[in-house]
């Protein structure tokens, strides 16, 4: 069953890549996202076939990720997942015909290997069920939601050029992915419970105001930055802002010995360092 789990994982990673394609083909060819007019927006990135077919695909993906949680341990399923970020690269050069520089097939491996390097070294978790302090879930979740605020409105507002301005909304979208993420795995310890009244709480409003936030993110990242560099941007800010969420929110563990803790260190350094490799020196739109 493990291998079926991983198997899984796999599958779930590479269709979720496949529904940020398709998604980006269809935002290029919607109306630009307005944020001061949001159902008007929707409604015209819905109304566009291929973004419609990325927002079905994605769920496809997201329930693989699920299934493959539930019969996989988490650190493999994510080391398995990470290696989602450098096979954008590889979809983006043999299945979509968009040129992949080498800094950027350079910067996506070295981030799956960061990621996978942080996924591995992370003792497994006990409890079947996640448990959190309200107080610390709180200050987390108001952090990640004020940081992907800022990288909304900042580059904007100081002028900055629009492929700049993609790729801060793409890490914005990805930090408000994660912080989605977070939040669900905190209703996985009150569900069971409660039931469906569970998800009227603060970790479910905070995982429908991320959702929405991230939608509307990183479908404007997808219509400003180039394909690679803003999914690739997107993956990677979203497993961080996952991983962080598990040791500072739930208590995951950290490595006991030397040499986990500086993996974990070289892996967080491969992350930092391929995050500025990824955006191409010069973002040309290039038709998918």
């Amino acid at each position: 069953m493990l291998k079926v789990g991983l198997l899984i994982a796999l599958a779930s990673a590479l269709t979720m890549n496949l529904a940020f394609f398709f998604k980006f083909r269809g935002a290029q060819a919607a109306p630009r996202v307005d944020l001061r007019h949001p159902l008007t927006s929707a409604i015209a990135l819905w109304r566009s076939r291929w973004f419609a077919i990325g927002m079905v695909v994605g769920l496809v993906a997201w329930g693989m990720h699920v299934a493959a949680l539930t019969i996989a341990p988490l650190s493999l399923v994510q080391a398995v997942v990470a290696s989602g970020v450098a096979l954008v690269a590889v979809m983006a050069d043999k299945i979509f015909g968009l040129k992949v520089g080498a800094r950027q097939w350079w910067g996506l491996g070295l981030t799956a290997l960061g990621l996978a390097l942080l996924a591995l070294t992370m003792p497994r978790s006990v409890g079947h069920y996640a448990t959190y302090s309200a107080a610390q879930m709180a200050i987390f979740e108001a952090v990640l939601l004020a940081v992907g605020v800022v990288l909304i409105v900042g580059p904007r507002a100081a002028g900055a050029r629009s492929e700049h301005h993609g790729i801060a909304l793409a890490a914005a979208a990805g930090i408000m992915f994660g912080a989605c993420n977070v939040s669900v795995k905190a209703l996985t310890g009150t569900l069971p419970d409660a039931g469906l009244l569970g998800l009227i709480s603060a970790p479910g409003a905070v995982a429908l105001v991320a959702s929405v936030g991230a939608f509307y993110a990183s479908a404007r990242s997808l219509q400003l930055g180039e394909a690679v560099a803003v999914i690739g941007i997107t993956g990677t800010a979203s497993s961080i802002t996952c991983v962080a969420g598990g040791i500072l929110v739930f208590g995951d563990p950290m490595p006991g010995d030397l040499f986990g803790m500086l993996v974990q260190g070289l892996a967080f350094v491969l992350v930092i360092v391929a995050s500025a490799l990824i955006p191409s020196p010069r973002a040309a739109h290039q038709p998918a």
